[in-house]
């Protein structure tokens, strides 16, 4: 096991995203797809979210799914899945659905729920990082049926999304932090909504445990800490 290296902080390997409603920052680049989901009423009851990693496709799945009472699924939750009662509950979301491609039982699966959620006016949400035509779905009456659904496509997180996201998290934690923390953050972090919401919990954290402000120099350490974690190489 590797040691921390002298003056490195000790940082959690893992800490939980928030999804709510209230913690997502609406953005241009992401408000028609806010606009979808909260107003519904979707042709044919269903709708899909792409873009890439980090866009806040999962986000906003789980923000429908909170408001709908709809039921959470993965692409893998779909082999042995009791569908039936899963369409009875009348809303399903579908995160990476992307991944059921090239999965016979995978697709026959999803095929069927679809088929079930129509057949009972119930709604279908699915992400994925390319649309429907690029997943390579091998059951053609699948893939007709999706690539017919409403489609709204996230870009990656901006420079404002991302300066709005941190100071909306350092804002609800009751962190002051000097002026040029955010400038100072946004090139070299990880550019996704989860990673703006990862260095906010670990710089308040180093700072609480050192009883000092955030600072820039913090910044840079809990930087190359999350660096040397990912295997990447230091900021500047």
């Amino acid at each position: 096991m590797t040691q921390p290296r002298a003056g490195q902080i000790h940082l959690p390997l893992a800490l939980p995203a928030s999804y709510s409603r209230a913690d997502f920052v609406a953005a241009p680049c992401n408000a028609h797809a806010l606009h979808m989901i909260t107003q519904g009423g979707w042709p044919a009851g269903k709708l899909v979210l792409t873009g890439p990693e980090g866009a806040g496709k999962t986000h906003l799945l789980n923000v429908w799914v909170a408001e709908q009472g709809a039921t959470l699924l993965r692409a893998q939750d779909l082999d042995g899945a009791d569908l039936p009662a899963l369409a009875a509950q009348g809303g399903v979301a579908l995160d990476d659905a992307g991944q059921v491609a090239g999965h016979p039982q995978l697709e026959a699966a999803l095929f069927h729920l679809h088929n079930l959620l129509a057949a009972g006016g119930g709604q279908i949400l699915l992400t994925a990082r390319s649309p429907v035509r690029d997943w390579g779905l091998g059951l053609p009456d699948l893939a007709s049926r999706l690539q017919a659904a409403a489609h709204v496509a996230l870009a990656a997180p901006d420079d404002a999304l991302l300066a709005a996201v941190l100071t909306k998290l350092f804002a609800d934690r009751q962190v002051t932090i000097p002026d040029t923390l955010v400038p100072y953050l946004l090139p070299r972090m990880e550019r996704s909504l989860a990673g703006a919401q990862q260095i906010v919990a670990r710089l308040d954290a180093a700072a609480l445990a050192r009883k000092k402000p955030i600072s820039r120099t913090l910044a840079a350490e809990i930087l190359n800490d999350l660096s040397d974690q990912n295997g990447a190489s230091d900021p500047e």
